[in-house]
């Protein structure tokens, strides 16, 4: 810039500029001063400095303004453009999270009435107990959030006083002031069977017997992070719904959350869907989010991890499992866009979360024949314990390809089952939020992907763009991912999009074919 004058008259636009580009990001005054202290601490502008920048109060300097340009990857031109770009400075509305739904039309058949009799005959017909069914609209609700339950942070920061991090005795003097006791059971993971025959194991780890004892698997005594988390979800028990008397039990292995008979065992699950099931499912939602609030409290956490790039390490920091910190950024990332899967082999979910509305390679309820095997989640299968990798995939949803960034890593859960923790986002927001086109960027690794065979490294101008995107979003590992081969990868392996694809994609002609064929050749014979 030549002069202080010349640069005072082009700043007309200056604020507006930074204050749309900042939500358009999704970052709030405080996350964009943090990410200009990591850039130059010397030049960053406080919280109120750039309030008062936004508000056309103040002109920055320009090693201030250096820095928010580099923080949003911009030539430092073009804030001062003299007519400004509509589409540049105009904020993206933000909208509900999750997959896309369906129209329920015709209307007269979408009523209540008619919903209330089809909906347990459709769960009779397809095996799925209520208890599932309940899952699956409590996932949708919270898609349909975007993870976002004030209350319930409110809550646990109440509890918690928003400490991070809470150690254990922390969690034990919280128990004590709740007038909770803690007693030790001693339970070994015993091997069961699942529809598909194959074999693993399960275990209680923890239950509350009303009306105020946490009983505790001993196991748990050498597992402390583990331990701090189960104690947690028994708090959010008794916080959130006062000791009411329902059962709660924290199970590992693959099988949702229960709850105790009679008995003290655990209680089978009943193809009908009643008001209970529901009752109980969301109430143990409600537990396992406040747990998580409870042990990363919102803000404090969210500052740790813009300090740490998102690295799944920071769990160790905060002392909490690999778990929980990854399903605690899908909360309180400022980017909505993410993903999680808690993947048990061959294709059963045991967690998700989709606030991208990615498709699902196969169901909560039901393995699939088809998989794609070039997920993240499944290639990790075949790697060492407590090894994570990233990476960059291409898939497409509906009519758009989307470039999709993960990092996953393989543990064991209680019971001593390994499985696999994926983190994800979708990246086409951020590269449109920067004024490209996703859907460019994404047809070109695509064809890439399909000339190698199904995976291929990045073209460089494309690893440029995508290095700036993740440089913004401040994601360690989306850089990282960036570094290797990008994978063509499908909803299932019947849409392969690969050449050759990873399956026969022949197929028994639908009767409905045929008589549309048979419809077609009448017309034109006549």
């Amino acid at each position: 810039m030549k002069n202080a004058q010349s640069y005072t008259r082009k700043s007309h636009f200056l604020g507006t500029k930074i204050r749309n580009l900042r939500k358009r990001n999704n970052l709030t005054l405080e996350d964009l001063s943090s990410r200009c202290v990591k850039a130059n601490p010397e030049s960053a502008p406080s919280v109120s400095y750039l309030s008062m920048i936004e508000r056309g109060q103040r002109v920055p300097g320009e090693d201030t303004l250096e820095v928010i340009a580099d923080v949003f990857q911009k030539d430092l031109n073009w804030f001062l453009d003299d007519v400004p770009e509509e589409a540049s400075i105009t904020p993206i509305k933000s909208s509900a999270g999750g997959i896309s739904g369906m129209a329920l039309e015709p209307g007269f058949l979408f009523t209540n009435d008619i919903l209330q009799i089809a909906i347990p005959e459709m769960l009779s017909q397809t095996g799925t107990t209520g208890r599932e069914f309940a899952h699956l609209l409590i996932r949708a609700y919270q898609e349909h959030h975007r993870n976002h339950f004030p209350d319930l942070e409110r809550a646990a920061e109440e509890v918690g006083k928003k400490r991070l991090p809470l150690n254990l005795d922390d969690i034990y003097k919280i128990a004590q002031h709740l007038g909770l006791k803690i007693k030790w059971f001693n339970q070994q993971p015993e091997k069961f069977q699942d529809e598909t025959g194959k074999v693993s194991k399960r275990t209680i780890s923890s239950f509350l017997e009303p009306p105020n004892t946490i009983y505790v698997n001993e196991k748990l005594k050498s597992q402390f992070r583990r331990l701090k988390y189960d104690l947690s979800v028994q708090i959010g028990h008794c916080v959130l719904h006062g000791n009411d008397g329902l059962k709660s039990v924290m199970v590992a292995g693959k099988t949702f959350g229960s709850n105790l008979d009679d008995n003290g065992e655990i209680a089978t699950q009943s193809p009908e869907l009643n008001a209970q099931d529901i009752l109980h499912a969301w109430r143990d939602f409600e537990c396992s989010f406040f747990a998580g609030a409870l042990l990363c409290p919102r803000v404090p956490f969210r500052q740790l991890l813009d300090a740490h790039a998102y690295e799944i390490k920071t769990s160790k920091i905060v002392e909490v499992s690999d778990a929980v910190a990854m399903r605690r950024m899908t909360a309180v990332s400022p980017y909505p866009h993410w993903h999680f899967f808690d993947a048990y082999s061959p294709g059963t979910l045991k967690a998700v979360y989709r606030g991208n509305g990615i498709p699902l390679p196969w169901g909560n309820m039901r393995s699939v024949n088809n998989p794609c095997p070039h997920w993240a989640v499944f290639r990790m299968d075949e790697t060492p314990l407590n090894q994570s990798s990233a990476q960059i995939s291409i898939l497409d949803v509906g009519d758009e390809t989307h470039i999709y960034s993960c990092e996953s890593l393989k543990v064991k859960d209680f019971a001593e089952n390994k499985h696999v923790l994926c983190a994800g986002i979708d990246l086409n927001p951020a590269i449109e939020a920067q004024g490209k086109d996703p859907r460019d960027l994404a047809a070109v690794i695509k064809a890439a992907c399909v000339k190698k065979g199904g995976r291929s490294p990045l073209p460089k101008n494309i690893k440029a763009d995508l290095a700036s995107v993740a440089k913004i979003l401040n994601i360690g590992w989306v850089q990282r991912g960036i570094e290797k081969d990008a994978h063509l990868i499908c909803s299932r392996g019947s849409t392969c999009p690969r050449t050759p694809g990873c399956y026969k994609k022949s197929r028994k002609e639908n009767p409905h074919d045929s008589i549309q064929k048979f419809i077609q050749g009448v017309i034109a014979n006549n």
